[in-house]
């Protein structure tokens, strides 16, 4: 097997293995340790020698000797096994994945937003400490503290290992999908940094949310979330430039989406309105499919998306629903129509001053034929950016506006 063969391997099976080493250990920090010297064991000598028959057994005897001798301190007997680990019939591996429960276990609830993204990146996406970090933009000292701290919260709520029953396990799930669409949205449009997106990142959300839908493949938000996750990456080729510059939706060249995401989305999506209850991914996934089925911009069915935005505002209210409710408006009823409902957030203290809010507003002014209104707007909503790409197209916005 090649060693990118390898590594995709690793990655599947890393939060795995660190899910039975938890369960059987209750040591987050120490198993984790292990887990990663097992990874990078494997990742030297599989390539080379072969991948054992049972992988993943593999991986959880040689961390569970190297997290005992952690526990001992015995450096000999580390390297000893070590040399040897390959040659050990693994014991008492069990069949399960536990890959749900550590996800649920890294968003526990005595946790912030900002601990749990990066909890669930560094245990669950196998991702390190310094690709966390740059990820996020800041220091690798930063974000080294900020799991350690969640991790040893984790420790102090005296959490179980295992899935929470009735209400507490609902409950935990949607905070598990809100962590993996925060993950995923950082990485479609990244909040600060020179650029507009961050693949790896939407991929990484990708990937997990696939995996809490092989697990779950009968909850309905769950396939609505990889649902909406697909058909919006699958945008991605479009929306910049060679140069790297913002291209919003109604100029992309949609013969640049990828057409296998967006079959998938949209068969995903079908499945996840045919249950009960309505939720916000679904909805979300079901406005993205809208799009989806558009070949050109003018042929989008904006009173559909409207009608969405509706729902969505009542089940889940927001400012940014309203927000882009009010883009929808404007393309039904015109841009007037779409001023006045986005007054009604000028109020709202989530919203002062964000680019998003002055950004629309900017676009909807343009519309009007407020040209001097519009081009103030482009360039408050630039100064109240930290993503480059994105001050790049909001100035350049603005410079057309020119009188």
């Amino acid at each position: 097997m090649t060693a990118p063969a390898v590594e995709d391997l690793l990655r599947d099976l890393t939060p795995q293995v660190l899910g039975t080493l938890i369960r059987r250990y209750h040591r987050f920090e120490g198993c984790e340790d292990a887990v990663q010297e097992a990874v990078l064991a494997a990742a030297v000598q599989w390539p080379a020698e072969g991948v054992p028959d049972n992988p993943r057994g593999w991986l959880v005897t040689v961390a569970s000797r190297r997290l005992i001798d952690q526990v001992r301190s015995d450096r000999a007997r580390r390297e000893r096994e070590s040399a040897t680990a390959g040659e050990v019939v693994p014991e008492d591996v069990p069949d399960t994945d536990d890959t749900l429960v550590l996800l649920f276990l890294c968003c526990h609830p005595s946790l912030t937003p900002a601990s749990r993204t990066a909890l669930t990146l560094r245990a669950v996406g196998g991702l390190t400490t310094a690709e966390i970090a740059r990820a996020f933009l800041v220091p690798e000292g930063t974000m080294a503290a900020r799991i350690s701290r969640a991790k040893q919260r984790i420790k102090a709520a005296g959490s179980s290992f295992g899935m929470p029953d009735g209400a507490d396990r609902e409950e935990r799930l949607r905070v598990v999908l809100h962590v993996l669409y925060l993950i995923f949205n950082e990485g479609y449009t990244a909040s600060s940094g020179p650029e507009l997106h961050r693949a790896d990142l939407a991929r990484e959300a990708i990937r997990l949310v696939r995996m809490v839908h092989a697990q779950l493949p009968e909850d309905a938000e769950v396939t609505g979330l990889l649902a909406l996750m697909l058909l919006t990456h699958a945008r991605r080729d479009a929306r910049t430039t060679a140069a790297g510059d913002l291209v919003p939706l109604d100029e992309q060249d949609r013969t640049k989406w990828d057409r296998e995401l967006i079959d998938e989305g949209l068969a995903l999506v079908k499945a996840s309105l045919a249950g009960p209850d309505l939720g916000p991914y679904r909805l979300q996934a079901a406005i993205a499919a809208t799009h989806a089925d558009a070949a050109e911009a003018e042929e989008t069915n904006w009173s559909q998306v409207h009608a969405l935005y509706l729902i969505l505002e009542r089940i889940a209210p927001n400012p940014m629903v309203t927000l882009n409710r009010a883009i929808a408006l404007a393309e039904t009823e015109g841009p007037a129509a779409g001023l006045a409902l986005l007054a009604t957030l000028d109020g709202d203290e989530r919203m002062a001053g964000h680019h998003r809010l002055l950004s629309v507003r900017a676009h909807l002014l343009e519309r009007a034929g407020d040209r001097a209104g519009a081009r103030d707007h482009y360039r408050r909503a630039a100064r109240a950016t930290a993503s480059i790409a994105e001050q790049r197209y909001l100035e350049s916005r603005a410079g057309r506006l020119r009188t």
